[in-house]
């Protein structure tokens, strides 16, 4: 890699230390009984609301159609996601000092598998929600109605609108991968131009 790649690769890599500060995804809920909307952020290690009391509130309508509670505490993935992070920031830092090409690739590839796992993890976890419901003690209940919100878009069920989408650090987190692959991009060129 020559000195452009990997200062470029440099910034992408330091790219990922907002996840740290900012939230990762949001999800939004909008109907009549809350038009202004409740919200979630999911954060690198830990789930808030978008505004006080957010969480506590969504809690409650979910109680009411028998979804389990958000309760950060309870999710391990919250827990690895931190040093996850972290290692791929440090080996995307030493990849880039190093300069090797077959080390791109294999920090790209580490990347983007943890990136896949991730959203099928964040899938699974919208699934579990959605579709394992306690029938039992919910105060609503609609048959064969299930609840999962959408991993990306908006989706109405019943009266609720549902919104998922990256936030602030979920887009820095795509552009420090980016970022890599257009270094590997720039450098195949240069290496067929030469």
């Amino acid at each position: 890699m020559n000195k452009r790649s990997r200062l470029f690769l440099t910034l992408g890599s330091l790219l990922l230390l907002g996840t740290f500060f900012l939230p990762i995804w949001s999800i939004t809920v909008e109907a009549p009984q809350y038009p202004e909307g409740l919200g979630i952020y999911i954060r690198i290690n830990t789930v808030d609301g978008q505004h006080p009391n957010d969480l506590k509130n969504l809690n409650l309508v979910n109680h009411y159609i028998g979804m389990k509670k958000i309760v950060p505490e309870s999710i391990p993935e919250l827990v690895f996601m931190p040093p996850t992070v972290l290692f791929l920031m440090i080996t995307g830092l030493l990849v880039a000092w190093k300069g090797g090409q077959r080390l791109l690739y294999a920090w790209l590839a580490v990347f983007t598998l943890l990136a896949i796992a991730g959203i099928l993890d964040f899938y699974l976890w919208n699934y579990d929600f959605g579709h394992n419901l306690d029938t039992e003690h919910a105060a609503i209940q609609i048959e064969g109605m299930t609840y999962q919100p959408p991993i990306f878009g908006t989706k109405t069920m019943l009266n609720f609108i549902t919104t998922s989408l990256p936030a602030a650090g979920g887009i820095l987190a795509f552009c420090s991968v980016s970022i890599g692959y257009a270094v590997a991009i720039l450098n195949i060129r240069e290496m067929n131009r030469g």
